[in-house]
This record gives structure tokens, sequence and C-alpha cells, in this order.
């Protein structure tokens, strides 16, 4: 497929740009408006769990025990080593001032919720503990050869319970963009994510086989500017929601972290070129995986995988349009709780081969602050 015939597209193409939405196709926005509905209940229920189980945990607590005010039994368990006699880890070099590990909490990844750069994981961000309030920021940049991203966002985390999240992206189009008749081109998203803890405690239960587990959601919507009557035609929507499940396992004893998560996605190179198109618009389940190995309390590294839907091949373009999965290694430098710096190596595959035969890959590098 030449730059030529991926611009021009088919007779297909053409006569699906600037036609009206049929009544049909109309009755298709409803299930993305359901989606938004959604997305923002489920924020909304993060905050109100978040703070219900964080604060409403910790008097319950107090009541129980009919004594003094006192903190609960993860804060307790993590802010001070415990007593030779008592069950609980022995203390370790990893502990922050705060009582959380220092990098369990996780970096933010390109779509905003705390985990490694490109998959989430169940922890919450910052080293907010429970009956605590954290928050982080992050900014992240990822040049390829032919394309670069950038992103940045922030996130609040209530305690070790729940956590909100929002993220912009800003992906140039580079030569692609001019190949397609349209130099400059900019393709912008926001993500609004919420993460909450269904159980487990990546720390406390560190010695048995129980992880951590998270649900989470993000509700994505992107601007695709030139390029949108061609993902119309190509029967991509403009917003879409992403289902996760993550389970996170911390083994102390080998200082490495694992983290598996499954998304329910339709999401067409993360969100950028859309949601769905004329080859499917059902969601797929995808597993992630990461691995994260302490080499001491400050320094980090690992190694991610994220499967692709892959829902714009294929189409009246071919296979000019086919997706590949991301991964990478990475290394994390943590020289405090409030600041961290990230790089790794990228291969994001072949993006819009049809005009980049060439695979994309990149140095990322993120700074994060938190509190």
């Amino acid at each position: 497929m030449t730059p030529t015939a991926l611009n021009s597209g088919s007779h297909a193409t053409v006569a699906l740009i600037g036609r009206k939405r049929t009544a049909a196709e109309a009755a298709e926005g409803a299930p993305i408006k359901a989606g938004v509905r959604l997305a923002v209940v489920w924020m909304g229920l993060g905050l109100g769990l978040g703070l219900g189980l964080g604060f409403g945990g910790a008097a319950m607590a107090q009541t129980a025990t009919g004594g003094a005010p006192a903190s609960s039994a993860s804060s307790s368990a993590l802010a001070s080593p415990p007593p030779a006699s008592s069950s609980a880890p022995a203390p370790s070099p990893f502990w922050s001032p705060k009582g959380k590990l220092l990098l369990t909490g996780g970096v933010s990844s390109i779509d905003g919720a705390a985990g490694g750069g490109l998959t989430p994981w169940a922890l919450t961000g910052s080293y907010a503990t429970e009956g605590q309030i954290g928050t982080t920021a992050y900014y992240t940049r990822l040049p390829t050869q032919d394309y670069g991203l950038t992103g940045y966002g922030a996130l609040v985390a209530f305690g070790e319970r729940a956590e909100l999240s929002i993220a912009r992206q800003d992906f140039s189009a580079g030569g692609t963009g001019a190949a397609l008749n349209l130099p400059g081109l900019h393709l912008k998203q926001t993500i609004l994510g919420a993460k909450l803890r269904l159980g487990g405690d990546a720390i406390l239960d560190a010695d048995t086989w129980m992880p951590q587990l998270a649900l989470g959601v993000e509700y994505k919507s992107v601007d695709a500017a030139g390029l949108n009557p061609t993902l119309s035609a190509l029967g991509a929507k403009r917003h879409g929601v992403d289902v996760y499940l993550s389970a996170t396992k911390l083994l102390l004893a080998q200082s490495t972290l694992v983290n598996l998560t499954l998304r329910a996605s339709r999401a067409n190179q993360n969100g950028l070129l859309g949601f769905g198109g004329t080859a499917s618009h059902r969601y797929s389940l995808l597993p992630e995986v990461s691995v994260a190995y302490l080499i001491n309390k400050n320094w980090a590294v690992g190694a991610e995988y994220r499967m692709k839907p892959d829902k714009l091949n294929p189409s009246v373009l071919g296979d000019a349009l086919k997706e590949q999965d991301w991964k990478d290694v990475f290394v994390a430098w943590a020289p405090t709780k409030n600041f961290s710096l990230t790089a790794a190596y990228v291969d994001l595959g072949k993006v819009v081969p049809g005009v980049q035969p060439r695979r994309q890959r990149g140095v990322y590098g993120s700074i994060q602050l938190a509190y």
C-alpha cells in the first residue's frame, strides 16, 4: 500500500466520507453515550467507596477496639517494624518514610493510571496509606523514527482503596500526516480514569499466594483533526471506554513485582485512531504483563508487554492500518518518595504500515512528582 493509495483510498472510502448519518448509524451512538455515563458513574463510585472504605474503615476499627484513635492494620503494619514475636513480614530496606515501599506505587502509565509505563497495576498511585489522600503529576515524552507522543496528567489516590486520574496525549503524525496531505497533523486524546481495589494487599499478603486486585475504567475521547472524516469512513468512533482487571503480586524475598492485567478494549492505537471499525465493533479481552525487579530501595528494572485489539484490520484500505502489540524494557529511579524518573526502550510495532512500513521504536522518558 503506497501513501497515495492510503490517502485516496478506494471508491468505497471516498463514498463514505462526507455522507450524512443514517438512522441506524445514529442509533449506534447510543452505546457510546451509555459508556460515557458508565465512566462518570464509575468515577463517582470510586470516589465514594474510596473515601467510605478508607476513612470509614479506620473509624470502625477504633469503635471495635474501644480505645483511642488508631491507624488501620495496614498503616500500623507499614509505619513501624513488627515485634520479633509477630508473624508479620520482617522490616525491609524498601520502607518509605510514609510506610509504603518505594516504587511499589508504580509510576504514571501513558493513560494516567498508576503502574508501569504501558500498563496499569492494582496498586494505587502516590504513597498514601489508609486515611490519607495522595497526589501525583507526570510528564512523558516518546519520540520514534516517524512519530512523537507527548503525555501529561495527574491522579488523586484515596488511601490504598481508590484513585482517580486524568491524562492528556498529543500524538504528532510527522511524515505520515504529510503523506496524507495533512502536514502538521496532531491527534489529541483526553483520558479520564478510575481504579478501585477489590481485595488483597500487595505488602501485607506478600507471604501468601493472594495478589492485590483492582478494577479500573478509562473513558477516552480523541480529536483526530483533519483525519476525522477518514476515521468516520472506517467506522471508528471518537469516544470509547476501556475496562480492566489487574492483579499485582509482590514477592518481597525475591525483590520482584509481577502484574497481570486483562483489558476489555476496542481502542485503535490506544484510542488515537478511534474505537472499533468496519472490521469489528466488539470488545476484545487482551492481556498485559509487567515484571519489575527492585535492585535496591531506589532503583527498579523491568519489562512490559501489551496486546492490542487490531479493529481496523482488514478495512477498505486492506491491511494498511494493521496494529501490533507494544512492549518495553525500563529502568525507574526514585531518590525520594516525592520524585521519580523512568526511562524505557519502547517498541510500538508498525504504526499505519500502509504509509510507514518500518517498526516504530524509541526511548521513552517520564518524570513524576508525588505527594
